[in-house]
């Protein structure tokens, strides 16, 4: 269970304050209880995208509390996994938008967006099982404040997609002068006619990356 090497010039001095010792007591706590992801994927939004690749971070709230479901990558699940209500929208989207080319894949693991620099963040990085948001308010929302803090004073022109109230406010001390701030409502069920779907968040990010000299991600 490590973050990536890129990454801990930036992170490692979090690991030794009091929030995470205490979040570490409070986890150890829990060894009789079913945690999600595996203790191995904790740190998997890292361990797939480095601190100087990030071209885009999508924040999402918690981990997929259901089995065999959360993998470390916000929005996403394991291949061979049911492809989850707000990720079907997520896909509707893109395949709606005619500035992108996407074949409406059949699996749900988004691993090959994260391998092109994309940051699948999510706010508290691990739950009970069948408890969501059991995990919140215990620390995890300081790691990854100070992740979004690092990227946000260290790197230039990220993109940075704030979908729905939470992800908006975890996202409010964003430069947007040096950064790219796409905002609308969350793609869940509940949400996503009023303002999600249409959005066209995808190929402007697109069209961000291009215009700062990087590599459009293929979605």
């Amino acid at each position: 269970m490590k973050i990536s090497e890129s990454w801990d010039p930036w992170l490692a001095e979090e690991f030794n304050k009091d929030y995470m010792r205490s979040l570490f007591g409070f986890l150890d706590a829990q060894h009789d209880k079913t945690i999600y992801p595996a203790k191995a994927n904790w740190y998997a939004a890292l361990q797939h995208t480095d601190f100087d690749q990030v071209k885009v971070v999508i924040i999402g709230q918690d981990p997929y509390h259901g089995p065999n479901q959360a993998h470390g990558l916000s929005f996403s699940v394991p291949p061979g996994e049911k492809i989850p209500p707000s990720l079907r929208n997520i896909y509707k989207e893109l395949d709606s938008d005619p500035e992108i080319v996407f074949s409406t894949t059949r699996h749900g693991c988004l691993a090959h967006w994260a391998d092109q620099g994309v940051l699948l963040l999510n706010a508290v990085l691990t739950v009970e099982a069948n408890k969501p948001g059991s995990h919140r308010n215990k620390g995890w929302e300081s790691f990854t404040d100070c992740i979004i803090a690092q990227l946000n004073q260290h790197r230039e022109h990220i993109v940075f997609m704030l979908w729905g109230k939470y992800a908006q406010q975890k996202g409010r001390a964003i430069d947007s002068g040096h950064h790219l701030l796409l905002q609308t409502t969350h793609p869940s069920p509940l949400s996503a006619h009023r303002g999600f779907l249409g959005c066209g968040h995808f190929s402007k990010a697109n069209a961000w990356l291009t215009a700062h000299s990087q590599t459009p991600v293929r979605w």
